[in-house]
């Protein structure tokens, strides 16, 4: 939520119009001073919020859009037996003799397409060149790049960079941080204001619905309120879960989950007997770096680790691993295969195991089941996040709740316009009355500063505009004090 208000608070006798008091103590420090944070981080931080609420909903619901763009590569009209894995892979190598083989993702149901995976040195980090197969005729249909663990196309990606960073690399992603730590701030700030406005009312207001016979400001601000309260839960899941990808707050994170050994587990592909694996070798556990070199595939198919790719997925099938699975294949003759299921719709658990593909057996295990809490959560908020977890009908919540977003950020804006002085003066509205932290007991106030140096360290692009935000109203308070000794 953005930009609520409660109406001004009255002038005391004893007030001179246009001189800034602060407050009477019956508003409550506290409200006040939430109500001034939430108004200028809604007046500054909503352009960014807008911009990722609306990139935002066409990321929600890109996996359906790639789905219907994407279909004759992703789906195939032939029926009947399936061709061996390996014919499928060799026929890929075939068409790309110029690329190496970094894994596989087989058809699971009938009628979709296997998606044969290269590395490709051409392309950028975290894409590989696709390559699609149909699986009943082992021939090739197309191929696109691929990116990440998610293993989106085209499309998807491009909307992914927009919602992520604009399409200017690094420096964009400064946009969408700014956003993620602002948003749950503003959400949380706006429900305590629109929770304190309700029981102040004495009955008189709403708290989740519209007031229809208000009119004006109030009515606005009914909307605004009434449509904030339905979402802050989701916004302030959105925030948390999009702080974990971003560039400064999502080092912290990062650090915090490696120091209570939060993180996710990783697979041991050495082979028993071999050297110690060369980093880069236990890759491809489902993340999007693949950085390591696989063994070259040569045209014919003849090589061992294709040949045995079919005995290699039974065995993990044997061992568990169902459902839609990336195989990924070893660097060298010393390091196992990795079996990883992938993130698909309805999968709570991206359950993997190593296998050794000279004797099929099992070198290692990871299953969801003995992961960390934490590591559960966000494997479940990342594929949320990306309105994959539940399917469509995670894409259409998810989208739902980026237009309300976008409807209350358009509801602040105008209420800002709407408390504008009806004749002369300034063309948009003042700020709420300053005074608020004055207003509370010294522990609250050094409660408050403690907080919000803490966060703002974890935090870094929260704190670092907190503290600009804080340098300007000082600089304004001064500057009207100055004003007032003048006159």
């Amino acid at each position: 939520m953005s930009v609520t208000q409660d109406p001004p608070v009255p002038s005391t006798p004893s007030s001179s119009p246009g001189v800034d008091h602060p407050p009477p103590r019956a508003a409550g420090g506290g409200r006040l001073l939430v109500r001034r944070l939430h108004f200028y981080a809604g007046i500054l931080v909503a352009p960014f919020l807008l911009i990722a609420a609306v990139s935002g909903a066409l990321y929600a619901v890109a996996p359906t859009l790639e789905n219907i763009v994407y279909s004759s590569y992703l789906h195939t009209d032939s029926r009947g037996t399936v061709k061996p894995l390996a014919e499928q892979v060799s026929a890929a190598a075939q068409s790309r003799p110029d690329l190496t083989v970094s894994a596989v993702r087989p058809s699971v149901n009938d009628g979709d397409t296997t998606r044969v995976l290269f590395d490709d040195p051409g392309l950028g980090e975290s894409e590989r060149l696709a390559v699609f197969v149909d699986p009943v005729t082992a021939r090739p249909v197309g191929e696109l790049v691929s990116y990440g663990s998610s293993g989106a196309l085209p499309l998807r990606t491009w909307i992914s960079s927009l919602h992520r960073n604009l399409h200017l690399g690094e420096p964009g992603r400064l946009y969408s941080e700014l956003a993620a730590s602002w948003l749950w701030v503003i959400a949380l700030g706006g429900l305590i204001l629109w929770v304190s406005r309700y029981r102040r009312g004495n009955g008189r207001t709403r708290l989740l619905t519209i007031d229809r016979s208000s009119r004006g400001r109030n009515r606005t601000l009914n909307w605004h309120g009434a449509m904030g309260i339905w979402i802050v839960v989701g916004l302030v899941f959105l925030s948390a879960t999009g702080l974990t990808w971003s560039r400064y707050a999502g080092e912290n994170v990062s650090e915090v989950r490696s120091a209570l050994q939060w993180t996710t587990p990783t697979l041991d592909t050495t082979l028993p007997g071999a050297a110690v694996a060369a980093p880069g070798s236990v890759g491809h556990e489902g993340h999007d770096g693949h950085t390591s070199s696989p063994t070259v595939v040569d045209p014919a198919g003849t090589d061992a680790s294709i040949t045995r790719l079919d005995d290699v997925l039974a065995a993990a099938r044997a061992a568990g691993i169902d459902g839609k699975v990336e195989v990924a294949i070893p660097e060298s003759s010393d390091a196992a295969f990795t079996v990883t299921q992938t993130r698909e719709a309805w999968q709570f658990s991206p359950n993997s195991v190593a296998v050794d593909g000279a004797t099929d057996a099992n070198v290692d295990e990871s299953w969801f089941a003995d992961w960390p809490l934490a590591a559960k959560l966000t494997t479940w908020g990342i594929a949320l996040h990306m309105g994959v977890l539940f399917g469509l009908v995670s894409q259409i919540a998810l989208f739902v709740l980026a237009v309300v977003l976008v409807a209350i950020i358009i509801r602040g804006y105008q209420m800002w316009w709407q408390r504008r002085p009806r004749r002369g003066g300034a063309p948009v509205g003042s700020p709420p009355r300053r005074g608020g932290l004055r207003q509370l007991p010294i522990p609250a106030i050094v409660g408050v500063l403690v907080v919000a140096v803490a966060v703002g360290w974890f935090i870094p692009l929260l704190g670092l505009s907190l503290a600009a935000f804080v340098l300007v109203d000082v600089l304004i308070g001064a500057g009207k004090a100055l004003q007032r000794r003048q006159t």
